[in-house]
């Protein structure tokens, strides 16, 4: 009998650790939870700890833990647990781990997730931001370890998976013409411009088919989420920006697609459901139940198309343009709009305003590439230094 796979859930509290944990309950034949990590959730990571009885737990800090430990002694649970980032780094690196969910939200996830690179790990990687914020250091990690890196953002999972099997990051070879990443438009899709003045955080929240955080619920309202999967993209495949598109998709059905230049074009059809992804990343190159329904192909309204509005949705085309820039523009970009999305679900900032807190970070912020992740996070916290001082100024 094949050993289980030893996984490690970093984020386990929010919605893709949730549909992660969901998936490997079906095949408890396949994989076992090592690890389990939150950040505020503890008596969501408590129950989780009840049903999947990791050997680890990791909490915020060191008073977390401590109730942690006490919740965990009165319940008769034996579990090893710690708190902070470092732990992060070392639950993501364990011998007895194979593969790491890295779904940790924000510049945060990205030092335990290039732990699991260093390490070798498969790295099953739904933290957007450590390709955008540190792509050419987290590939590099990647290539040196000989680690599997499986993408599980639905839109990159089904590039993934319409690309051929041998594709070795050459576009070229491959035939590969472009890449069209898909979005569904958000909740403010066709709202004229002055409407966008007064939205608050739950009508940005309200996404009209994907259930999600609410950071990346107002990313995808502004389309900066659909920026940072271009980022993300350039990186997973070695694709320029010059040759990534993106396409208002409203029913979410197509998640991406791939044109090739005889004219072909291969795309992945599903439910938006992300147990779908989670599962393709868990077991790939093999398929298991994610316990999402079959597709109702004769139940399916039409299928459309439209290009982005790049001027009441400008997030998108900053992310172009930090592409174009180089260096570290990718993670001032990032830092700067989780400082503005954060303002913005506290009241402190307009909807409207959080593409000019980053259009201004890029501009006043250095752009110098940095060389080491100690750079990186040096550069993060300048340009959330400097989008805070904008957005008290707003």
């Amino acid at each position: 009998m094949t050993k289980p796979q030893g996984i490690a859930v970093l984020g386990a509290t929010g919605s893709v650790g949730c549909n992660t944990l969901d998936v490997i309950a079906r095949h408890p034949e396949r994989y076992r939870v090592v690890a389990l990590t939150a950040h505020r959730q503890l008596d969501k990571l408590f129950e989780q700890a009840l049903r999947f009885r990791p050997d680890y737990l990791v909490a915020a800090d060191a008073s977390a833990a401590s109730d942690l430990r006490a919740r965990l002694t009165d319940a008769g649970l034996r579990a090893e647990v710690l708190h902070g980032a470092d732990a992060l780094v070392q639950v993501a690196s364990l011998p007895e781990v194979d593969a790491v969910m890295a779904a940790i939200v924000g510049a945060a996830g990205l030092p335990s997730a290039l732990a699991a690179a260093r390490a070798g790990k498969r790295i099953l990687l739904a933290n957007k931001e450590s390709l955008v914020v540190a792509g050419r250091l987290f590939m590099d990690a990647v290539r040196a370890s000989g680690s599997a890196l499986l993408p599980v953002d639905s839109e990159h999972s089904a590039i993934f998976q319409s690309l051929p099997a041998d594709y070795a990051a050459n576009p070229d070879a491959a035939g590969v013409s472009k890449i069209i990443l898909t979005a569904s438009g958000g909740p403010f899709r066709g709202r004229p411009a002055a409407d966008l003045l007064h939205v608050t955080p739950d009508d940005a929240c309200r996404h009209p088919n994907w259930s999600m955080g609410r950071k990346i619920s107002v990313d995808s309202a502004t389309l900066m989420n659909k920026g940072l999967e271009v980022i993300e993209a350039r990186w997973l495949f070695n694709v320029p920006p010059s040759r990534i598109e993106v396409a208002v998709h409203p029913q979410s059905v197509i998640h991406s697609m791939v044109q090739y230049r005889d004219g072909s074009v291969m795309a992945q059809l599903g439910s938006p459901d992300m147990r779908t992804p989670i599962a393709c990343a868990l077991a790939w190159p093999e398929r298991i139940d994610a316990g999402v329904e079959p597709m109702d192909f004769f139940a399916l309204s039409d299928l459309t198309f439209e290009k982005p509005d790049l001027e009441r949705f400008p997030c998108l085309q900053l992310a172009f343009d930090a592409l174009e820039m180089g260096g570290d523009a990718p993670a001032v970009l990032n830092a700067a709009n989780e400082v503005a999305v954060a303002a913005f679900l506290e009241g402190q900032l307009r909807f409207v305003d959080i593409p000019r807190v980053v259009s201004a970070a890029l501009a006043g912020v250095s752009c110098a590439a940095s060389d080491s992740l100690e750079g990186l996070l040096a550069r993060d916290q300048e340009a959330r230094r400097f989008a805070e001082g904008r957005v008290a100024a707003c």
